[in-house]
C-alpha cells in the first residue's frame, strides 16, 4: 500500500462513518486525508491527525473518533496494524511488500507519479505580471496546480506582459544560465531574496542544484552499469533504506502541498532530501568484485530508479533539466 492509497483508505473510512451515522452530521468530510511520518511519540510507518480534526464537529473526544476510524481501517489489505497514540493520532504499520508496491507504482507512473485529483474542479486563472521572478513563479505554480487536477492558467496576454525583463533578473539569467537561475528564484520562499551567488554553478556538494542533478545522473549511471553486468531492476525484495523510501513515499504529499500553498520551494527542498538519501544509498546497488547480481541488487536498483523518477519529475515541474550525464 502506497501513502496515496493509505490516504484514500482513511478518507473512505471517514465517509462510511458519516454515512452510517456514527459521526453525526454536520461533520465536514475532508477533501483529502494527509498521512505523514509519525512524530515523536508515534509509531509505525505513517500517521494522521484526521480524528483530531473531526472531533469538534462530531461532538466526541479525539480518541473516540480515532477508535471509530481504526475499527473501519484495521484489517485492510496492506495494513498490518493500526494504533492510536497521543490525544488521538492514528498510526499505521504497513504489511510486508509495502516498499515493493511503492517502487512498482513509481516506475509504472513515471514522471506523473504523485499527480492526483485533490484539486479537481478547482479553476484558477492568474493575471499577467511584468516582473520576471513573479512570472516564473506563476508559471511554475500553474504546473503544480495542474498535477493535482486543477484547471489553472495565465490570462492569454501574459506573454506580452512578460517580455520586459528587469535588469537584475536579466543579469541573473546571463550569469547563471536558465537552469541555475530558475533554481535561484524558485528554491526559496517567494517572500525571501532569491539566491544570487555563483555557487550555483560549482560542481560541489555544497551546491544544492548540483546535488539534485548529480543524484539523478547517478541513477541513470547505475542503470547503465547494471545492464553491462547483465541485470536490470525488479523490486521483489524489501530494501533496508528507510530515508530513501520515505523520501519517495512522501513525494505525492509534498507535491500536493506545494500546489495547494503555491510554494515551489517546498518541492525544491524535498528534491534535496531525496538526492541526499540517494547519494548515501547508491554505493549498495551494484555487486562488488566477483559478486554475482542477485535479487537484492535488482531490488536496490529498482529503488534507485524510483528515486531518479522523483528527481526528474520534480525538476521538470520547476522547469529545470535533468541530465543523464553530469
Amino acid at each position: 500500500m502506497t501513502p496515496a492509497e493509505l490516504s484514500r483508505t482513511v478518507l473512505h473510512a471517514v465517509c462510511r462513518a458519516v454515512e452510517d451515522g456514527v459521526l453525526r452530521v454536520p461533520v465536514p468530510v475532508p477533501e483529502s486525508v494527509r498521512v505523514e511520518r509519525p512524530r515523536p511519540g508515534g509509531s509505525g510507518d505513517y500517521a494522521t491527525n484526521v480524528a483530531l480534526r473531526l472531533a469538534g464537529p462530531a461532538g466526541r473526544q479525539p480518541r473516540e473518533v480515532a477508535e471509530i476510524l481504526r475499527s473501519r481501517v484495521a484489517g485492510t489489505r496492506g495494513i498490518e496494524r493500526v494504533e492510536i497514540t497521543g490525544p488521538g493520532f492514528l498510526n499505521f504499520t504497513l504489511g510486508e511488500g509495502a516498499q515493493q508496491a511503492l517502487v512498482r507504482d513509481v516506475l509504472w507512473c513515471g514522471r506523473e507519479y504523485g499527480h492526483g485529483t485533490a484539486l479537481e474542479g478547482v479553476r484558477i486563472m492568474f493575471v499577467p505580471v511584468e516582473e520576471l521572478r513573479a512570472g516564473i513563479l506563476t508559471h511554475t505554480v500553474v504546473q503544480l496546480l495542474r498535477t493535482q487536477g486543477a484547471a489553472a492558467g495565465v490570462q492569454p496576454d501574459a506573454r506580452e506582459m512578460l517580455r520586459p525583463v528587469p535588469a537584475p533578473s536579466r543579469d541573473l539569467f546571463e550569469r547563471l544560465g536558465p537552469d541555475a537561475a530558475r533554481w535561484a528564484l524558485l528554491s526559496v520562499a517567494a517572500h525571501d531574496h532569491p539566491l544570487a551567488g555563483d555557487e550555483l554553478l560549482t560542481q560541489h556538494e555544497a551546491n544544492p542544484l548540483f546535488r539534485v542533478r548529480y543524484a539523478y545522473s547517478r541513477t541513470r549511471a547505475l542503470t547503465r552499469n547494471a545492464a553491462q553486468l547483465g541485470f536490470d531492476s525488479d523490486p521483489r525484495q524489501h530494501v533496508d533504506a528507510p530515508a530513501l523510501t520515505t523520501a519517495i513515499g512522501d513525494y505525492p504529499a509534498v507535491l500536493a502541498s506545494a500546489a495547494r500553498l503555491r510554494a515551489p520551494d517546498r518541492l525544491a527542498r524535498h528534491l534535496e532530501s531525496t538526492a541526499d538519501a540517494l547519494l548515501g544509498f547508491q554505493h549498495t546497488v551494484l555487486p562488488f568484485g566477483d559478486e554475482n547480481p542477485s535479487a537484492a541488487h535488482r531490488s536496490r536498483l529498482a529503488l534507485a530508479e524510483a528515486a531518479g523518477t522523483v528527481l526528474a519529475g520534480g525538476l521538470s515541474l520547476l522547469g529545470i533539466g535533468a541530465p543523464d550525464y553530469l
